[in-house]
């Protein structure tokens, strides 16, 4: 603890966004950063407490006090060889986690928690900037030879931690560019994708064997994988949409979160879309269902393609902003969430159900929604009871964000003939193993849909179980 009173006379001081009226004019990432002695001084807020709950709330186990302190003495080098230690992206969490850590630090009980996200943004940022983070090839080879099917966060880390480990790794992906959702759902203004890249770059020099276009399951059938491999590690993720049937589901204007954001992103890499299937909001009425991040991501995405409005709905209730006394610091506070593309201009609503589709000539031109109320039961548990209010809303087209269910079942899983568990995800013992031989699974695939830092501690763990399972 270089500054031990450093929390008391040093304010909070964020990075701030790029001003709104330029920032949706492009898809360029919208958050700022902070010259050095600025990041210095807000390292130095951390109080180096005796319990760091910010380290027990962290997925990855990241030891925030240690390179907190690293970065306000400028040791930039072994700020960043500790972060590496723990966490093989920490370009990917600094841009996308919500900082599970800051909303366990001590100061957070004031309200002003060490910028413990954006500090770790940038410390990565001075690694690659200065050549301080630079590819770590085995000095040795096993002989093992694993396959990673999947290439999101947690496939990525685990086929990294096994390559370093020694054994020859080979990523496979079914789409034409690696990093998974990171890659096709996340937009550009939240996570642009030269910083997959640097990554996959370094991945490459390190001896990693990538093949894109590569559907295992269909390309390559399962059953070469497991002849060819001497452990397979699931890294798929949870691609199977949550749906909703109300009348007039058919129409057409009504697509998956994931359908218009990966377009859009396809289309900033210069990747071909047939014109027919492009999904463009300029000058719609534009209704997105479903209150979360990915949301927020469609607000915004369609605010850059010139929307007319856009409206958000959620079937819950409002969160409360501040604090919430039903989640007590240090757990992760379910309070009221307004993101840079809420900003920018969205019409936010709560407690609604949709009802209806109403469309002319087979597409979406309204949407009834009904409002909800929720109500506790004599045990305790929140009911929903609809009010019988209704209201319908202007909707050109419409983007269902309702979250993913488990992994597309059909094809390479069926193949494999894995059992799944009651949430229909890939099921798995202690040791991330599945009841098939040499079979393991990691990140969403595995435990459903979830956050980037959780995928990436899922991979390094199936890749320390599988080099066990090897030696």
């Amino acid at each position: 603890m270089g500054n031990p009173k450093a929390f008391i006379t040093t304010p909070r001081k964020e990075a701030g966004y790029r001003p709104i009226n330029e920032r949706i004019s492009d898809f360029g990432e919208v958050e700022q950063t902070l010259n050095r002695e600025d990041r210095k001084l807000q390292a130095s807020r951390c109080m180096d407490c005796g319990i760091p709950f910010c380290h027990w709330s962290c997925p990855l186990g990241n030891k925030m006090p240690e390179w907190q302190d690293l970065v306000y003495k400028g040791k930039w080098q072994e700020a960043i060889d500790l972060l590496h230690e723990t966490n093989n992206f920490p370009d990917f969490t600094g841009r996308i986690c919500p900082a599970l850590c800051e909303k366990s630090c001590v100061l957070a009980l004031q309200e002003s928690a060490v910028t413990i996200r954006e500090n770790e943004c940038a410390v990565t940022e001075v690694g690659f900037n200065e050549g301080l983070i630079k590819a770590h090839a085995p000095k040795t080879r096993t002989g093992k030879k694993i396959a990673v099917i999947g290439s999101g966060p947690a496939g990525m880390a685990a086929a990294q931690q096994l390559n370093r480990k020694g054994h020859s790794v080979t990523l496979f992906e079914k789409e034409n560019g690696l990093g998974g959702l990171l890659r096709y759902g996340i937009p550009n203004f939240k996570l642009n994708k030269y910083v997959i890249d640097r990554r996959l770059a370094q991945l490459e020099e390190e001896g990693i064997i990538f093949k894109p276009n590569t559907e295992v399951g269909k390309d390559i059938s399962g059953k070469e994988i497991m002849k060819k491999f001497d452990a397979v590690c699931l890294a798929i993720g949870a691609g199977h949409p949550r749906d909703i049937n109300p009348e007039g589901r058919n129409l057409k204007g009504i697509h998956f979160a994931l359908e218009f954001l990966s377009q859009q992103n396809q289309l900033i890499m210069g990747e071909a879309v047939p014109s027919e299937r492009i999904i463009n909001a300029k000058d719609k009425h534009v209704l997105v269902i479903g209150g979360g991040d990915t949301g927020s991501d469609c607000v915004g995405t369609s605010i850059r393609q010139g929307a007319v409005k856009v409206t958000q709905i959620e079937i819950l209730p409002q969160p409360p902003a501040g604090k919430n006394p039903a989640t007590p610091w240090p757990y992760y506070p379910n309070i009221l969430k307004t993101s840079t593309s809420h900003e920018e201009g969205c019409d936010r609503k709560w407690c609604l159900n949709t009802k209806k589709f109403i469309g002319e000539k087979g597409k979406v031109t309204e949407v009834l929604v009904e409002e909800v109320a929720w109500e506790k039961d004599e045990t305790g548990r929140f009911t929903m009871k609809p009010t019988g209010k209704t209201e319908t809303i202007k909707a050109d087209l419409v983007f269902l964000a309702l979250g993913f269910v488990h992994p597309v079942h059909e094809g390479l899983l069926t193949e494999l003939g894995v059992t799944f568990d009651g949430r229909g995800n890939v099921a798995i013992d202690a040791n991330n193993k599945s009841n098939v031989a040499k079979v393991f699974a990691a990140g969403d695939a595995s435990m459903g849909a979830s956050l980037v830092v959780r995928a990436i501690a899922s991979g390094r763990k199936v890749a320390e179980d599988i080099h066990k399972s090897l030696i």
